[in-house]
């Protein structure tokens, strides 16, 4: 069984004041991500929402039903949402095969038995980066690329902060029952991200951050808004962000992130914001 899962329970915002970096770390960073020939899941609590990766190499990998999940397949009460991060790859969803080039999605409904992950090149392969949410209902499964998506360009240099938002796997682009993911990149010469910041009270958030040179790195802010803590972010490592905590972030240099959400409300613009002057 090449899968590998860990769990964590929910925290609130009083436990978090106490915390050391370490406790911080341990509690929201996500740094086993992208292990080769592997399958790997980190179950959340929050929203019961579950982020993982599969990097396949010479063979196939198989999403493979879990204990914690008590369901006889992955996806027989969830949906899943793909972003590929790597080299091409293919994912077979009950028989019927997607192509992935790099930054294209896959969404794969409830309902779905065999799953599997291919790389067309062992020494340039896929890197599956992945989001699962609980399900009530049974949507078609789609291939989503960047030319599909739902583009919004925000900020601007002077403000360092100009990127697009890449919406993927939204209710605008695809029908889901409550994951949403999507892709930012940032330009050349911006390096803050979700600036001013915001909180969303009735959805959770997940934020992959990647192409970070390895001589660069990411500083992600969280915490209630007048009591932020931060963490240090390196390439391909994940955040999970609580849903009363703020979510941003500021680089070394520009990079991308991939956002991911589960909860009560499909509505994107579901947000409470707060300017810079009001963080503490």
């Amino acid at each position: 069984m090449n899968t590998e899962i860990e769990s964590r329970y929910a925290v609130g915002p009083n436990e978090v004041k106490g915390f050391d970096t370490e406790q911080l770390r341990s509690e929201f960073l996500v740094d086993k991500l992208m292990q080769a020939d592997k399958v790997y899941w980190l179950y959340t609590h929050y929203e019961r929402f579950m982020v993982g990766s599969a990097v396949p190499l010479n063979n196939a990998l198989t999403l493979e039903t879990l204990d914690n999940l008590k369901a006889a397949h992955f996806l027989d009460g969830r949906e899943l949402g793909i972003i590929n991060v790597g080299g091409k790859g293919s994912i077979t969803a009950d028989g019927e095969t997607y192509s992935l080039d790099y930054k294209d999605a896959l969404y794969l409904g409830r309902g779905n038995k065999s799953v599997s992950f291919r790389s067309d090149d062992a020494k340039n392969p896929a890197k599956f980066y992945l989001n699962s949410a609980p399900a009530h209902h049974s949507y078609p499964n789609k291939h989503v690329t960047k030319q599909d998506a739902n583009v919004l360009h925000l900020g601007g240099l002077e403000t360092s902060n100009e990127r697009n938002i890449n919406q993927m796997l939204i209710n605008t682009v695809v029908q889901t029952c409550q994951l949403q993911m999507g892709l930012t990149e940032l330009k050349p010469g911006s390096v803050w991200n979700t600036m001013p910041a915001h909180q969303h009270d009735r959805r959770n958030e997940v934020y992959f951050y990647f192409e970070i040179p390895q001589e660069q790195a990411v500083c992600h802010f969280m915490g209630e808004p007048t009591e932020t803590r931060h963490l240090w972010i390196h390439n391909e490592q994940a955040v999970v962000s609580p849903p009363w905590s703020i979510h941003s972030g500021a680089g070394t240099q520009n990079y991308s992130f991939i956002w991911g959400m589960a909860g009560e409300n499909l509505d994107y613009d579901d947000m409470d914001k707060y300017q810079p002057q009001q963080l503490r």
